[in-house]
């Protein structure tokens, strides 16, 4: 009789602490430093979170480890909806390129919403000689390892992109990472770097302001941000098709309710016009899915990535 009282008064609890969610500032932990593709999203949804949830949306950064520092604190966080994490789709790649994770990349999160995906941008120092995605080819295999890549991070798309192109054309382009596309951006405009498969959102500007060369985008349709910049495949590269996508996830466990609270506030900030604006002019496409639908692209992606991985015989560096 005792044991069904407590789980009674601890069920009538449980809804309670759902329906006064939130009473106290929420962390949205960032997997990058400042100033890159999640930042440049995150921070418009995280202040129009703020005024209709009542409390903060703090933005933490925890860089590093290809997103599976800031992974892992959220996987070990109390599973209550105050901490929440931004990943990309190196949470997907990740599951693969790394032998030993210390989570499982589906069991351990509850997906809140797949809020938004955009092209990557092949971009050069605007003093670059290499002028298109062909002349980019001929010489990567004329000189095999001399031309090199900036990336956000070993795992990141901005990696696996460029691995994928190296094996869909024949070429050899070296990898230097960074922890995070603001970094290798600065890289790149210093001419420390050769080129970059960088998102959107980061490197448009440069491209625009003159001070990269824009070469492609990576998806099968151009993109509204840049729309005089050739597709992969305009410029020669049959077949090549690569989005990133930026997904909202809190800790497995969370109380459903909280769940789709956080689901409908993330889709209601994005609605805003003046951050719908902001989120658009930078590159994104705004997506706002299910819980659901999240899951199974989660499930998709890590199926897709991981058959580049073994393909390319890619392995963490």
């Amino acid at each position: 009789m005792h044991k069904i009282v407590f789980v009674v008064l601890a069920l009538l609890c449980h809804v309670a602490t759902a329906q006064n969610y939130p009473t106290r500032p929420i962390r949205f932990i960032m997997a990058y430093p400042p100033g890159g593709s999640s930042d440049v999203l995150a921070r418009p949804i995280a202040h129009e979170m703020s005024k209709s949830l009542g409390q903060q949306m703090l933005i933490d950064y925890k860089p590093g480890g290809g997103t599976t520092i800031a992974a892992d604190l959220v996987a070990k966080s109390p599973p209550d909806g105050y901490t929440v994490i931004m990943l990309l789709t190196a949470h997907a790649i990740n599951a693969t390129l790394v032998p030993k994770l210390p989570y499982d990349t589906q069991r351990d999160f509850a997906s809140i919403t797949l809020a938004a995906v955009q092209p990557l941008i092949v971009v050069v120092n605007a003093q670059s000689p290499i002028r298109s995605i062909q002349e980019l080819i001929a010489a990567a295999k004329a000189n095999p390892g001399k031309l090199n890549y900036g990336s956000a991070g070993p795992g990141n798309t901005s990696h696996l992109a460029v691995e994928l192109f190296n094996v869909m054309v024949g070429a050899k382009i070296s990898h230097i990472p960074y922890k995070g596309s603001g970094p290798a951006v600065t890289a790149l405009l210093a001419r420390e770097i050769d080129l970059m498969f960088d998102s959107l959102s980061t490197s448009a500007p440069h491209a625009n302001g003159g001070r990269f060369r824009a070469l492609a985008v990576t998806t099968t349709k151009r993109s509204h941000a840049v729309p005089d910049v050739p597709t992969m495949q305009e410029a020669g590269v049959a077949g090549f098709d690569v989005a990133v996508w930026y997904a909202i996830f809190a800790r497995a466990g969370t109380p459903p309710e909280i769940v789709k609270r956080l689901n409908a506030a993330v889709s209601k900030a994005m609605q805003v016009t003046e951050a719908k604006e902001r989120i658009e002019s930078a590159g994104y496409t705004i997506i706002g899915s299910t819980p659901e639908e999240l899951d199974q692209h989660v499930k998709v992606e890590i199926a897709r990535w991981g058959k580049v991985i073994r393909d390319a015989g890619i392995t963490a560096e």
